[in-house]
């Protein structure tokens, strides 16, 4: 890819928005109603411009935002679309520094085209990377945080459908500033847009997972294809992206509840074919977190637990999970930016309160793309 990057079209957002929802491992946001509003944005003249982490000079200033809140609400409570652009606008106000480009926190569900939207509204261009290479729930769980050397943590800013602006002007730690930002979150309706401090190029270059907008891409363009020429969608998307097809079964119970800003619960699945007879079990928060296979746990964080529909391989976000279901549940290894010991203590699942269990992590089936 030349340094210049591309600019996404109408016809890529489809693409891009079941990707993002494979990558998003049933968190980031509704993936087709974030691709309906960046669609609006493009055919009112917006300009999408994708470049790659060489684009820029290393003292560019490059802001990451998406949204903040359990998933659940973002289907049920439809954003205004012009939060993140707010929230991003209020940091600079807050730094005196102009942004050079956004990058997204996380490529998962709609928030890969959170800031492909702000970007658009700022005649900025969106950075090929982003922060976790998946979905998390918590904000400190970004590569941005976790390699942060120490950068301040501030000043932060969040934006609502209604018109309201709050900036965090400075937390201890991104712990604390997770924990402020939910609580203002849950008041604002358990959903905003979200903007970090500005982020020097260099720095980005170093913490950014890369490539992984056009990664979402392929991978949604793969079961686009695959439909078209009525091949097994699945078989096919495993293949392409080197993951592995741990279960497949039918959805038998499926528990949510809205606690303290996050959707929790977890999705209880009788096996067929191959797993007839086995129950797999997924725990949730935001996003699925660990599978057991008659009680067994199978993968856990940070690796990717994809949920998609038997039949025609659509990712499913976990507020869309339903009784009765077909469902196949693929893994697919976390960059190893996701598996050093500094970040499985943030993302590893004990970092989510699992103490008994170890990170064993999953191996591609072949060399995927990076």
């Amino acid at each position: 890819m030349s340094t210049k990057g591309y600019t996404l079209t109408e016809r890529d957002l489809v693409p891009l928005s079941i990707g993002a929802a494979f990558l998003g491992t049933g968190g980031g946001g509704n993936p087709y109603l974030g691709m309906l509003r960046t669609r609006e944005v493009i055919r009112s003249g917006g300009v999408a411009r994708i470049v790659p982490l060489d684009a820029l000079p290393d003292d560019a200033w490059v802001g990451a935002v998406g949204g903040i809140g359990a998933p659940v609400i973002g289907f049920e409570k439809l954003a205004e679309g012009g939060e993140c652009y707010r929230a991003m606008r209020a940091v600079e106000s807050a730094t005196g520094k102009t942004m050079s480009a956004l990058i997204p926190v996380e490529i998962g569900g709609a928030n890969a085209m959170a800031p492909i939207i702000a970007a658009m509204m700022a005649g900025l261009p969106v950075v090929d990377g982003d922060g976790m290479g998946r979905a998390f729930p918590e904000g400190q769980m970004t590569t941005f945080s976790i390699y942060s050397d120490g950068r301040r943590d501030g000043p932060s800013a969040l934006a609502d459908d209604k018109g309201n602006v709050v900036v965090l002007q400075h937390a201890i730690n991104a712990v604390w500033s997770e924990r402020i930002m939910r609580t203002v979150t849950v008041a604002m309706g358990a959903g905003a847009g979200a903007a970090g401090a500005p982020m020097s190029m260099e720095f980005v270059r170093r913490a950014a997972i890369p490539n992984t907008i056009t990664q979402a891409i392929e991978i949604g363009q793969t079961v686009v294809d695959a439909r078209a020429k009525r091949q097994n969608v699945v078989e096919r998307v495993v293949e392409a992206t080197g993951g592995t097809l741990f279960f497949a079964g039918k959805v038998t119970d499926i528990r949510r509840e809205l606690t303290g800003g996050f959707s929790r619960g977890e999705t209880v699945i009788a096996g067929i074919d191959q797993w007839a007879g086995a129950e797999g079990r997924i725990a949730i928060q935001n996003e699925n977190l660990v599978l057991w296979i008659d009680g067994k746990p199978v993968i856990t964080v940070p690796d990717l637990i994809i949920n998609v529909e038997l039949d025609t391989g659509e990712p499913l976000t976990t507020e869309v999970l339903r009784y009765g279901q077909r469902i196949a549940v693929i893994g697919l290894p976390a960059h190893d930016l996701l598996k050093t010991p500094e970040a499985l203590k943030v993302v590893g699942p004990k970092a989510f309160g699992y103490p008994e269990l170890t990170f064993s992590p999953l191996a591609f089936k072949r060399a995927a793309a990076a």
